[in-house]
């Protein structure tokens, strides 16, 4: 049996243990009590725990946090890390207030249960001192437990517990290094990070985007959602059981192309009958592969692009999804409506392009068929061909050998064409405007929407005057 200080949580956890100064409660629900145990297991847990507490009972947990619309939710998890931070200040403040950093740690799991086998995730998160009688900070994050077994997500939860308290009072500093840290012990086959959340004054030049950004950069998530707030969000949270109209594309930046084709095809998708006078909710998405097209990325280059979205009111996804079947296999983790996807005509060459099928056992069909088996709708907004004829998907060239499969998909509008667009705008493309910025050319300006000119001007992006 291998020696468990070989282990780094456990090496974490004892470390913890024996700094004089670090001291608080935890309180795990759903998951067992995981992260207290290690504690306990590694010895000297007297000077860190004041409490622990797994308030398993719904009854007994709505009477000590309160009642929420959800057990595992981000509500719940402050409701927790507030009463019990609160409760530590109050009963150990006079005593021991000026030679402590307090914490409270917390979290609520749903994990794998024997009676089902349904999405296991949770929130954890933790409120901290950084000097004894400082004002908290505070880190918060979403997980999803990737383990088949129950007593594998628990042991998971436990060492990324350890690693989010450790990084909280000795990796805060580099908070790049953090992010790394979160899986010290176990991999990302188990455990998905896809939210995270600094605030407090430990964080306050932080920007939370640039570290959700840094879960995906460093494989900890696949995709991180923000808010037209600029705040970052769950996709459970946002997509539960809604319809859903997502455009890909650079953003760099927005034009009145990408704006029309996002109006045409919301447009076609209202008429939908599946979705009873429900408004859908409408996601702009990058990919990682977009974000580095330039060789490393560039965070204010990130930034720049999600804020011009966000001035539109859109929420921002970013992806390591590069084939649209794994885009959907994502968004339909969180529901089970209908959802469109604007696109145009170079984009559905790519989808018909049968290089991008290769891994795939059953190559174009199988992914093909990952792709609509949700019902999920293409909306192609038209360009022009080599001769300046508008081209429609109506009349979109396929090879021989894909021609009935592809007239199969338009006919029973799996793929719609838009028809109604500007054909004005059909010109416009995103590195034509950065050029005429560059040239000092003003037309540029019509080439955008009056909110992104706005921000590249404020801003003076791409080189303007």
């Amino acid at each position: 049996m291998p020696n468990q200080f070989e282990l780094q949580g456990n090496k974490k956890a004892f470390q913890i243990n024996m700094d004089p100064l670090i001291y608080g409660t935890f309180a795990e629900i759903g998951g067992g009590q995981e992260v207290a145990r290690r504690f306990f297991y590694v010895g000297g847990a007297a000077g860190t725990v004041a409490k622990t507490i797994s308030a398993y009972d719904m009854t007994f947990s709505d009477e000590i946090y309160g009642r929420c619309g959800r057990y595992v939710s981000r509500e719940r998890l402050g409701r927790m890390l507030d009463h019990e931070y609160n409760l530590l200040s109050e009963r150990l403040g006079g005593n021991s207030g000026s030679s402590k950093t307090f914490f409270a740690f917390a979290n609520t799991v749903a994990a794998r249960s024997y009676k089902s086998k349904n999405e296991s995730h949770g929130w954890t998160g933790i409120r901290f001192q950084s000097t004894p009688l400082a004002e908290p900070s505070e880190i918060i994050l979403h997980l999803r437990l990737l383990d088949n077994e129950n007593i594998d997500q628990q042991e998971a939860l436990g060492i990324v517990g350890i690693n989010l308290i450790y990084g909280a009072f000795f990796l805060r500093k580099d908070p790049r290094a953090f992010i790394t840290s979160l899986l010290d012990d176990v991999s990302s086959f188990r455990i998905e990070i896809d939210m995270i959340r600094f605030s407090g004054p430990e964080f306050k030049m932080l920007d939370n985007r640039i570290m959700c950004l840094e879960l995906v950069t460093q494989g900890l998530a696949q995709a991180v959602l923000f808010n037209s707030d600029g705040d970052v969000i769950q996709a459970a949270d946002k997509f539960h059981n809604k319809p859903l109209l997502v455009e890909r594309g650079s953003f760099c930046p927005v034009t009145l192309l990408a704006n029309d084709m996002l109006d045409c095809a919301l447009e076609h998708f209202l008429k939908h009958e599946g979705l009873k006078d429900t408004q859908p909710e409408i996601l702009m998405e990058i990919t990682m592969s977009n974000l580095l097209r330039e060789g490393a990325l560039d965070h204010q280059d990130f930034l720049d692009r999600v804020d011009m979205l966000s001035a539109l009111g859109r929420t921002v996804l970013i992806s390591n999804y590069g084939e649209f079947y794994r885009l959907i296999q994502y968004l339909t983790r969180y529901t089970n409506q209908i959802i469109g996807l604007p696109l145009g005509i170079p984009s559905l060459y790519e989808l018909f392009d049968e290089k991008y099928y290769t891994m795939l056992e059953g190559g174009i069909l199988e992914g093909l068929g990952r792709l609509f088996k949700t019902g999920v709708q293409l909306f192609v907004y038209p360009t022009f061909d080599a001769q300046g004829k508008l081209l429609h998907a109506s009349s979109f060239p396929v090879e021989a050998h894909l021609l009935e499969l592809y007239k199969y998909l338009l006919n029973n509008k799996f793929i719609v064409p838009l028809d109604s667009c500007h054909p004005e705008y059909l010109g416009i493309q995103s590195l034509q405007v950065v050029a005429k910025i560059k040239q000092g050319d003003e037309v540029w300006k019509t080439m955008v929407p009056p909110e992104v000119v706005r921000l590249i001007v404020d801003r003076k992006l791409f080189g303007v005057k």
